[in-house]
C-alpha cells in the first residue's frame, strides 16, 4: 500500500536524542535554545517560540486574543480542517461563527469573510489547507475595509500546521502581521515526533506568550523565579529538549523533504487535468504550496477510494467538518461553498516516499476511471 502520510526522520535524530538523555536534563534547555534559533533564522522571524503542540500553540493564541480583546466576542473559523483548529477556540470561552469555503483552494472564503466581519469579531482564525496559502494580500484589504466600516480590525491566527515550507509572495507563513502556529507532529513535513512553533507580529505578544507558555513565570528569573509576582496564569505549553533534539536533526532533511512533495504535486498537475470527474484545486503563481497532502475534489468518492484501495493506494479526506459535531452545534449555518466540496474533496500520496514508479501507477489508476 502507497501510505498517504509517513514519518521522515533524519539519521542524526537518535545520536541527538542520546546527548540529551545522556545529559541528565531532558526538560526546557539548550536543545530547545538551539532549535528556536534555527526556526527563526529559516523563517526570518525572530519573535518565534516552541510549543509541545500545535494545538496548545493555537490555544495559546486565542488566549492572546481573548485576553486582549474579550473572550465575549466571536470568532471567524472555516470548518473545514483538523478540529485541533476549532477547539482551542471553544476552550478560551469564545464563540464560532463558520465563514464558508472556496471551493476552488478549499481554503476559507474570502468573500463570505468580508460579508461576516461585525463589531462582534475578536479573531479570525484561518487554514492553509494541505499547506496552499490563503491569498493573504486579498485578506489584508478585507481588514481594512472591516476597520473602515465597523472600527474593528481583529487578529488573524494562520494555522500553518500543514504548511512548514510554504510562502507566499517569497515570505513564509507567520511573516505576514499575523499570529502563525506550525505543527511539528509525527507525519508532518518536519516532525519533532510532537511539538508547534507560535510566531508572533510584535514584541508585546512575543513577550506575554513566553511567560505564558510556562505557568506565567518568568524562566530568566533567576533561581528565586518561583517568588517572583505572577502577573498573569499560564499554561504548561512549553517543548522539551528531546523533542526539540528531534527537530534540530530533521530540519537539516526537509528542505530536500518539501521539494519532493512539489515534484510529485507538480506531475500530478500535469497529469491529472482534463480526467473526467475529477477536478483540481487552484494553483495561483504568487504562492508556493508546500504540498503536505494533494488534495483533488472527484465525483463518486467513495467509489473513488475504493479503486485506489484495490490498487494499493491510499486515500483520505484527512479531515471531516468540523460543523457537523455535536460540540459545535450552535454555531451551524448555511454554508453553501463547502456543502459542494464536503463529500468530493480526497487526498492523493503526494510525500518524499512516493517514488516515480509510484506517482505513475497512482495516475494511471485514477486515469482508469472509477
Amino acid at each position: 500500500m502507497i501510505p498517504l502520510f509517513k514519518v521522515a526522520m533524519s539519521p542524526k535524530a537518535s545520536s541527538l536524542v542520546g546527548e540529551v538523555l545522556d545529559s541528565g536534563y531532558i526538560g526546557q534547555g539548550a536543545k530547545v535554545d538551539a532549535f528556536e534559533r534555527a526556526l527563526a533564522e529559516r523563517l526570518d522571524n525572530p519573535r518565534v517560540l516552541t510549543v509541545n503542540s500545535a494545538t496548545s500553540g493555537l490555544h495559546l493564541a486565542l488566549h492572546l486574543v481573548a485576553t486582549e480583546s474579550g473572550r465575549d466576542g466571536e470568532v471567524l473559523a472555516t470548518a473545514l480542517t483538523c478540529t485541533a483548529t476549532n477547539w482551542p477556540i471553544l476552550a478560551n470561552g469564545m464563540r464560532i461563527r463558520w465563514v464558508d469555503t472556496d471551493p476552488s483552494t478549499l481554503n476559507m472564503d474570502l468573500d463570505d469573510l468580508a460579508r461576516k466581519i461585525t463589531p462582534e469579531t475578536r479573531a479570525i482564525v484561518l487554514v492553509h489547507w494541505g499547506g496552499y496559502p490563503v491569498d493573504l494580500d486579498r485578506l489584508r484589504g478585507v481588514l481594512d475595509r472591516a476597520e473602515r466600516l465597523h472600527g474593528v480590525r481583529p487578529r488573524v491566527v494562520e494555522d500553518c500546521a500543514d504548511a512548514w515550507g510554504a510562502t507566499y509572495k517569497g515570505v513564509p507563513l507567520g511573516g505576514h502581521g499575523s499570529i502563525g502556529v506550525y505543527s511539528f507532529q509525527a507525519v508532518k513535513h518536519l516532525t519533532a515526533g510532537d511539538g508547534g512553533l507560535i510566531v508572533l507580529p510584535d514584541d508585546g505578544l512575543m513577550d506575554r506568550a513566553r511567560s505564558l507558555r510556562w505557568y506565567g513565570i518568568d524562566r530568566d528569573g533567576g533561581a528565586a523565579r518561583f517568588k517572583n509576582d505572577i502577573p498573569e496564569y499560564g499554561f504548561k505549553f512549553n517543548m522539551n529538549d528531546i523533542n526539540a533534539a528531534i527537530g534540530l536533526a530533521n530540519l537539516e532533511i526537509v528542505d530536500g523533504i518539501v521539494a519532493r512533495h512539489r515534484e510529485n504535486a507538480a506531475f500530478y498537475d500535469a497529469e491529472l487535468a482534463g480526467v473526467d470527474g475529477l477536478e483540481l484545486t487552484e494553483r495561483a503563481t504568487d504562492r508556493e504550496p508546500s504540498f503536505w497532502y494533494y488534495s483533488v475534489k472527484v465525483d463518486r468518492r467513495d467509489a473513488f477510494a475504493q479503486r485506489l484501495r484495490e490498487a494499493g493506494i491510499a486515500t483520505s479526506e484527512v479531515h471531516h467538518r468540523n460543523d457537523a459535531y455535536t460540540a459545535t452545534r450552535e454555531s451551524r449555518a448555511l454554508l453553501p461553498g463547502l456543502d459542494r466540496v464536503a463529500e468530493r474533496q480526497i487526498a492523493l500520496p503526494v510525500g518524499w516516499w512516493v517514488t516515480d514508479e509510484d506517482r505513475a501507477h497512482i495516475v494511471k489508476t485514477v486515469k482508469a476511471g472509477w
